[in-house]
């Protein structure tokens, strides 16, 4: 066996714990959204009224993949469809106080189990991931 060669790269070892805190993540959530439609919703939330095009661009997934899940986000209440002012031909998504709601409820209990996860770490620990948290931000929206 080569112990070199078994070993995990930078790269395996990133992909992993970001995968297992993002499992973990998921495992706090107590709404009946999954995970796509509550980043759907966040990105409602972020954006604005926006287009399902904007929307889509910003999730880096397709329209008609975003069209799918704004359906159920408008079936159910959490997302609102108006006309767009200035173009007939499209639409404006918004958050609904539903949607506000229930996205607020869900990163409550997010950053409540993060915050107890975090006492256990040092400050110089806390350090290290605000510093890391800015890289790993960085790292997902590169296009590079």
């Amino acid at each position: 066996m080569n112990y070199a060669k078994d070993m995990p790269t930078d790269s395996q070892r990133l992909a992993q714990a970001v995968a297992r805190l993002n499992r973990r993540l998921r495992q706090e959530r107590q709404s009946d959204l999954t995970a796509t439609q509550l980043s759907v919703l966040g990105s409602v939330r972020v954006l604005g009224p926006a287009t399902p095009s904007q929307i889509a661009a910003r999730e880096r997934v397709s329209q008609p993949s975003v069209a799918r899940t704004l359906k159920c986000l408008l079936e159910d209440a959490y997302v609102l469809k108006n006309p767009h002012p200035d173009d007939g031909r499209q639409v404006l998504i918004s958050m609904s106080d539903l949607g506000e709601k229930v996205l607020a409820e869900e990163r409550q209990r997010r950053d409540l189990w993060l915050d107890r996860r975090l006492t256990t770490f040092t400050a110089a620990e806390r350090a290290r991931l605000r510093e890391a948290t800015d890289l790993l931000v960085r790292l997902a929206e590169d296009d590079a």
